[in-house]
């Protein structure tokens, strides 16, 4: 992991240090993280502080990534930039400003990698850069594509700049609260189908405004607008507890937090979004938990309620035990824990390696055909046996 200026990282949370330290002391305090719907996207927050706690801590168990200092004896290189927290905070231009504080450090962010030892090694394919919102990273993206990307989906992204061969997809922090002690079953649950969230949204988010319209009157379905605001999150996990299916619909981009809230809440997914990715799906089966429906045949008439309808109690409870046995993929917490979010997501980058260096190794198979041709001919070796 670099050791990037605080102004990249925490400096965003407000820490100042002693203005010497590059890290805070995670042993004294752990700096928070802000919150609402800031937290959905705080992926690189909770990576950055496992590396810094792998340094100190004894108890590696269960543990999936651990900070070293030389490089090239690493798996991959880890950027610690909060590029969410940095598209959500400073975007907006400040009085007397001509350029955001975001775009300015992406353009830092630019000039220092790619003037890296490390990143020319590898044009940058072995390193890790966590850029969770949709609109982080917007600037720098397009320069910094040959690293692997931590993403919430592929929505904004053109598929030669990230995809799933590439990349990783991380899931959100579910914000609402999770179903501790959970002695729910099928009939105590009320509400048959629930969704609560922005419902007029534009590109394929259509798709809500017709849903609403569909069902908004439909006695045993939850179907309205609703915020973080005024006690919103609490509404909505009082909600989701109480509903036995809940609907995850394609908004403004193919992913959203609605999916990891329904899984902390043990209310089984359906999701309405058809160029959706999932997080761990190499090595998770969605469809023992979940319900996927086509939006060409959500949008038919009674398909949807008919087809949750028939769905017999049985394979309800399935589903809800199976949540329960998963759900701990999806939880981010420091310190990290076996198999939480946090590790998980190491391990998806694991798996990719492979491959990344596979493409490192195969890109390089020519490099000495630049050097002149006298002295590319004197760095082969002779065979044996040559004469």
């Amino acid at each position: 992991m670099y050791d990037l200026p605080p102004e990249f990282h925490f400096g965003l949370l407000g820490w100042k240090g002693d203005g010497k330290s590059i890290w805070p002391d995670l042993r004294t305090k752990v700096p928070e993280y802000p919150g609402g719907l800031n937290l959905q996207h705080s992926i690189e927050y909770w990576l950055t502080l496992d590396l810094l706690n792998s340094e100190f801590s004894e108890n590696l168990k269960g543990r999936s990534a651990k900070r070293i200092y030389n490089s090239s004896e690493a798996d991959v290189v880890f950027v610690p930039f909060f590029a969410s927290l940095s598209y959500n905070r400073g975007s907006k231009l400040k009085s007397g400003e001509k350029r955001s504080t975001n775009a300015i450090l992406q353009e830092k962010l630019v000039k220092f990698l790619i003037a890296q030892e490390e990143w020319k090694r590898s044009a940058g394919k072995d390193h890790i850069i966590v850029a969770h919102h949709p609109n982080s990273l917007l600037d720098a993206r397009m320069k910094l594509w040959p690293a692997m990307f931590i993403l919430s989906d592929f929505g904004r992204y053109p598929p030669n700049i990230a995809n799933v061969e590439k990349d990783v997809i991380a899931p959100y922090r579910h914000v609402t609260r999770s179903y501790v002690d959970d002695t729910s079953d099928f009939d105590s649950r009320p509400i048959l189908l629930y969704f609560q969230g922005s419902i007029y949204r534009k590109d394929g988010g259509t798709v809500r405004q017709e849903l609403y319209y569909m069902l908004k009157n439909e006695t045993d379905v939850h179907f309205s607008f609703g915020t973080v605001q005024k006690g919103g999150i609490s509404q909505a996990s009082e909600g989701m507890h109480s509903s036995k299916f809940c609907l995850n619909i394609a908004g403004d981009t193919p992913s959203s937090n609605r999916l990891f809230d329904a899984i902390a809440s043990h209310c089984v997914p359906v999701i309405i979004s058809d160029e959706i990715e999932l997080p761990y799906e190499d090595i998770l089966d969605y469809a023992e938990f979940c319900i996927f429906v086509r939006t060409s045949d959500a949008l038919k008439e009674k398909f949807l309620l008919n087809l949750i309808r028939n769905i017999r109690k049985e394979k309800w409870t399935r589903m809800w035990k199976r949540l329960k046995e998963i759900e701990h993929f999806y939880e981010f917490q420091y310190p990290s824990q076996e198999n939480d979010a946090v590790q998980m997501i190491w391990q998806a980058i694991s798996r990719k390696v492979p491959a990344a260096r596979r493409k490192t190794h195969r890109d390089r198979r020519f490099y000495r055909m630049s050097l002149p041709r006298e002295r590319a001919l004197r760095s082969v070796p002779l065979p044996r046996n040559f004469g």
